[in-house]
């Protein structure tokens, strides 16, 4: 999952780590929105039928995990419970769950919303402040890159926090690997967590 505040750059960076042959999977709920809100009468509200729009999104996801590759996830994060479906449906098909956490804070945010030209409503952008807000304050931030995650992150096998910086350059995401007996060292296999959730580096 790619998670971040309305104009963070989620996009642009999913849009950088899907280029190329054998690209990942990338699930947008906007284009979800889009594609529910093109049957629709203009008139209807998108509230109205938000419940068929998650249903679909959910059903997009659950088709691509049942796939080989990696899947790339595009979403707020400030939703617990969709990060908690999303972790169990990953184990549902032998994977696990890790998040990539744009924090470039709300004055950067809403400058990308303009830049793009498409804003956010007030209420819903300040709800989605509050729910990041609240991640960021349960990692208390610590110094060591290999922290362990605390236990409201538990659906969580690793978690890599970008700032505005750090968006621009990280060319991808490298996971911690899991020692072997003979010495070298593997990601871990389909299906297992690996030695617990841990705060990751980007590269």
């Amino acid at each position: 999952m790619v998670a971040g505040l309305p104009g963070s750059g989620k996009s642009t960076l999913l849009g950088r780590w899907s280029d190329g042959p054998g690209a990942p999977a990338v699930i947008d709920p906007r284009a979800v929105h889009v594609a529910c809100e093109a049957v629709m009468p203009h008139w209807l509200p998108y509230p109205v039928y938000r419940p068929w729009a998650r249903w679909r999104l959910l059903r997009e996801v659950v088709a691509a995990l049942r796939g080989d590759g990696p899947v790339l996830v595009h979403d707020c994060g400030s939703r617990v419970w969709l990060r908690r479906l999303l972790a169990r449906g990953a184990a549902r098909h032998g994977r696990t769950l890790h998040l990539v956490l744009l924090d470039v804070g709300a004055a950067t945010a809403l400058s990308g919303q303009r830049a793009r030209a498409r804003r956010v409503r007030r209420r819903v952008f300040a709800r989605h402040c509050r729910g990041l807000d609240r991640l960021l304050r349960s990692l208390d931030r610590p110094a060591d890159a290999a922290a362990e995650l605390p236990d409201t992150l538990a659906e969580l096998t690793s978690l890599v926090v970008l700032d505005a910086g750090t968006r621009e350059r990280v060319a991808a995401v490298r996971f911690d690997a899991v020692p072997q007996r003979d010495g070298r060292e593997a990601l871990p296999p389909r299906g297992t967590a690996g030695p617990g959730p841990r705060i990751c580096s980007a590269v």
